[in-house]
């Protein structure tokens, strides 16, 4: 009864908040255990706190290769703690909620609401019910698909399990990878010419990060894009634009010493992971400095709304970008597919973008001066955090427990979200009639 009435008392956004935080360490105790390790000693708070996170944000980041420091238990929980935080805590104690058949209260399917970004609360637990199915659909056939090529390399027993692990990892934009008896933190580098694994981790990746909404609309209209909503138009097109231009820079500014054939799949590959899945085909330090930054500005712009991807969003960066394109042009509204956009979601993408890059450079000064590293590596390491991506240049498991410490806080903000965050620490909106002045300030 005491938790009933406390969890009444919480807003959405602080429910949000306190269930990731929840999850985090709990699978942080579970991966502390000495059985989670291959050598059987417990792993420290720190490092389990670090891997906890970034698989429940679906970063990636890590401080100990995953396949040769856990345990097969420690890889379950890893991947538990990837599909959890993927579809989201609420999105899972909604559904455990309807497969006990208890009723959905008008609290859960707010905080449901909020969580998956649904335009409303209406229809949000057949929603939750097409959410399950298309995360299992999806991640299953990412698992077939990837079943011959991983069957072939290590067998039937050890394929079956890359296969799932790295179906869900790729679903959830995790990152995370089992290829470490490779050569560690080595990721997908061995596969970089294989045409079945990078279309199908690419596939999973792109899938999970268009979120369930736009699948909505796909699996309900298909080919009739005009009864899209006008933001799952917005996402698709945006997702299109931010796979196709980096892919041709890559193709002809970076790889140069890869054969045709190489250098198409890793031009292509390198564009889509950071959107934000963390694998990698290629050694990340072999990109020019340009080549990095872009990466780094694909990482914060991240996923879509309501996706398993985290960063600054699709919807964010094209809002941001139609609405300078507006000024440009002297016209009054921001608006697209003959859609105009509300000055409030104008000003909450403003509110976002200026978040994201105040975090994201701030953390990077402080590790660079910290950690006494190159200033680009460091804010490639905040960017992957932030951006939930997971993608690194190598500097992450020497990094002191300060640095950590801003990797975890920015990879739990970017997870769950700039202003659930800001609205879960401020109190409520007195709304008033009253207005100050306003007076004119020229900017620009």
């Amino acid at each position: 009864m005491l938790m009933s009435s406390f969890g009444k008392r919480l807003s959405s956004s602080q429910i949000i908040l306190l269930g990731f935080a929840a999850v985090i360490l709990t699978g942080s105790f579970l991966l502390m255990l000495p059985f989670a390790t291959r050598d059987g000693s417990c792993a420290s708070f720190s490092d389990a706190l670090f891997t906890a996170t970034s698989a429940v944000c679906v970063t990636g980041l890590i401080v100990h290769d995953t396949a040769t420091y856990w345990s097969m238990f420690g890889q379950s929980v890893i991947l538990l703690l990837i599909q959890i935080g993927g579809m989201g805590v609420v999105t899972i104690a909604v559904a455990l909620t309807i497969l006990s058949g208890r009723k959905i209260g008008l609290k859960q399917r707010s905080t449901m609401q909020e969580a998956i970004a649904a335009p409303q609360v209406g229809g949000i637990v057949r929603l939750t019910g097409f959410i399950i199915k298309t995360v299992v659909l999806i991640e299953c056939i990412g698992a077939v698909l990837l079943f011959p090529s991983f069957y072939m390399e290590f067998g039937f027993s050890k394929g079956l399990w890359y296969s799932i692990f790295h179906s869900i990892s790729a679903f959830c934009n995790a990152g995370f990878d089992l290829m470490g008896m490779y050569e560690p933190y080595s990721s997908l580098t061995y596969f970089v010419s294989h045409p079945l694994v990078n279309l199908t981790i690419m596939a999973l990746i792109i899938s999970g990060g268009l979120g369930f909404l736009t699948w909505h609309d796909i699996t309900t209209h298909r080919l009739q894009l005009h009864r899209y909503r006008m933001q799952s138009k917005v996402i698709l097109s945006t997702t299109a634009f931010l796979i196709l231009l980096p892919a041709i820079y890559f193709f002809f500014g970076e790889f140069s010493d890869l054969p045709a054939g190489e250098r198409f799949w890793a031009s292509f590959f390198q564009s889509v992971t950071p959107r934000t899945a963390g694998f990698n085909t290629v050694n990340l330090t072999s990109l020019s400095e340009v080549g990095l930054a872009i990466i780094i500005l694909l990482m914060i712009i991240g996923g879509s709304p309501g996706s398993t991807a985290g960063g600054m969003k699709t919807t964010t960066f094209a809002v941001m970008l139609s609405s300078a394109l507006s000024v440009f042009r002297r016209k009054e509204h921001t608006h697209f597919f003959g859609r105009r956009i509300a000055n409030e979601v104008i000003r909450e993408a403003g509110t976002l973008l200026t978040m994201y890059l105040m975090l994201f450079l701030s953390g990077g000064f402080i590790i660079s001066r910290v950690e006494g590293l190159p200033l680009l590596a460091c804010l490639f390491e905040t960017a992957s955090a932030i951006g939930t991506v997971g993608l690194t240049v190598g500097i992450t498991p020497e990094l002191g427990f300060v640095s950590r410490g801003i990797l975890i806080a920015l990879m739990y903000f970017g997870r769950v979200g700039g202003l659930t965050l800001i609205f879960a620490a401020m109190a409520p909106r007195q709304r008033t009639a009253a207005k100050l002045p306003q007076e004119k300030m020229t900017v620009g």
